[in-house]
């Protein structure tokens, strides 16, 4: 486990705590508290923090109470939505975590075809209030990730093809600043931080509400996954590197490697057909005849099913370690690396993923957003998954040995899928042309780095 012990809030007396409570409606917890244990486990279990004071925040109002709370007494701050980020960022050891998870509020615009959620929300929480009127907008592959980092981070997801990232669709922001500030952020108002925000992560405040744009979807799609045992892995991985690039915005294709809840292990091609359901079958039918599969798993299904596909194998408390890296070409050479290494994973849990970004997500202006890696290309993922904390080093090692082998053959990386305290010097790769850029904000912003618990842009 990742564990820290230190403790910087010794001035964290019992009067000090009650001054932060006269002006804060949320529930303010501490060690040893009931509930305190539940708070501060996030969805890594390899991660075992324990902040001196947990701000479970209800309203912006509470955010900002928090913030200047631990300006005062110079605490470190932690910043939790879903607490899905795989580094443990949303909780830390000895200082301060704003928990935004109570913050659930969301209220749709059918009209305007919009919604504003709150930092708290998580992406089947959205999906399920905005389904109820046929819309959705661009989500997380997992739905018990949170709007909030995903968003901030750019936000791959299965919409992406056909409507752009998740930061794409965001119309506006609220957020709690460094030096106690409650500004709003959009294309008209605070337009620098608004471009920040899309992708820049949560290094220049506390968002505490996300305005997005929908589009009419579902309620189902054409999705599932096609599955072949692993000695067809060469064939099915070439056919889908050349298939996957000549297909339309409405139809995403994932890839992974992966054993089934009854350890066979398979490769899967994961589909969604996002346009009308009755044109889907002609645009499938090539991935549908291709090889012998073990299953052909594709249906008619709801989008809110079609969103929590991955879920089952990300389950909350796993213990967890990550590398991760863009491929601009899925090379034959880099295929038989993928497929040795797949032989020699430890842990049957363990997963390595090919999500394709493509379409709208990798045509629009590299300048528009934070997020600047536009091209036509796959987030490659080797994602170690285990139970027994006593298997730490045996996944950790087999995950950076693959990684040694791979890296090479990788260009930049979605800064979301950065996964642990050795990858600090891989932010950069993560912006590209843009990370001047976003250096001179956080300077404006966040001088002193106030939000430093994060994929870290440091000021100048």
């Amino acid at each position: 486990m990742i564990q820290e012990t230190t403790s910087p809030a010794d001035s964290l007396t019992a009067e000090a705590i009650a001054g932060l409570k006269s002006t804060f409606n949320g529930t303010l917890l501490r060690p040893g508290q009931d509930g305190y244990d539940q708070a501060r486990a996030v969805w890594n279990g390899m991660i075992d923090k324990c902040p001196a004071l947990i701000a479970r925040c209800t309203s912006s109002a509470d955010v900002l109470s928090a913030v200047k709370f631990a300006r005062r007494h110079n605490l470190l701050v932690a910043v939790r939505g879903g607490g899905h980020n795989v580094a443990g960022n949303a909780v830390c050891a000895g200082g301060l975590m704003i928990d935004l998870s109570p913050m659930k509020a969301i209220a749709v615009d059918v009209r305007g075809r919009t919604v504003r959620a709150e930092a708290g929300v998580l992406w089947r929480e959205l999906d399920q209030a905005t389904q109820q009127h046929g819309l959705a907008t661009t989500g997380g592959t997992v739905s018990h990730t949170g709007i909030a980092g995903l968003t901030l981070g750019g936000g791959l997801g299965w919409l992406m093809g056909k409507h752009g990232l998740t930061c794409d669709n965001l119309l506006s922001v609220d957020m709690v600043m460094a030096d106690g500030q409650l500004l709003s952020a959009s294309e008209t108002e605070n337009e620098d931080l608004f471009w920040a925000v899309r992708g820049g992560g949560g290094n220049f405040g506390v968002v505490t509400s996300f305005t997005y744009q929908l589009h009419p979807v579902g309620p189902t799609i054409l999705g599932g996954m096609v599955l072949y045992p692993q000695n067809q892995a060469k064939e099915v991985l070439r056919f889908y590197r050349d298939f996957a690039r000549n297909t339309s915005d409405e139809l995403m294709i994932f890839a992974a490697l992966l054993n089934t809840p009854d350890g066979l292990p398979v490769v899967a091609l994961l589909v969604g057909w996002f346009g009308p359901v009755s044109e889907g079958e002609q645009h499938l039918k090539p991935l549908r005849d291709f090889g012998t599969p073990l299953a052909d798993l594709i249906a008619e299904v709801p989008y809110v099913q079609h969103q929590s596909l991955f879920d089952a194998a990300t389950p909350h408390g796993m213990h967890r370690y990550w590398k991760s890296g863009n491929l601009l070409e899925i090379k034959d050479d880099f295929i038989d690396v993928v497929i040795e290494q797949a032989t020699r994973q430890p842990s049957p849990f363990s997963f390595i993923l090919f999500f394709h970004i493509k379409g709208v997500a990798a045509r629009i202006d590299p300048a528009k957003t934070a997020f600047g890696l536009r091209e036509d290309q796959w987030d490659f993922d080797i994602v170690s998954q285990w139970t027994d904390p006593a298997d730490a080093q045996t996944n950790i090692d087999w995950t950076r040995n693959f990684w040694s082998q791979v890296e090479p053959y990788t260009k930049g990386v979605y800064v979301n899928h950065l996964g642990g305290e050795d990858e600090a010097t891989r932010v950069r790769a993560a912006y590209g042309p843009n990370y001047d850029r976003l250096v001179a904000l956080k300077t404006k912003y966040d001088p002193t780095n106030f939000f430093r618990l994060n994929n870290n842009i440091a000021p100048n």
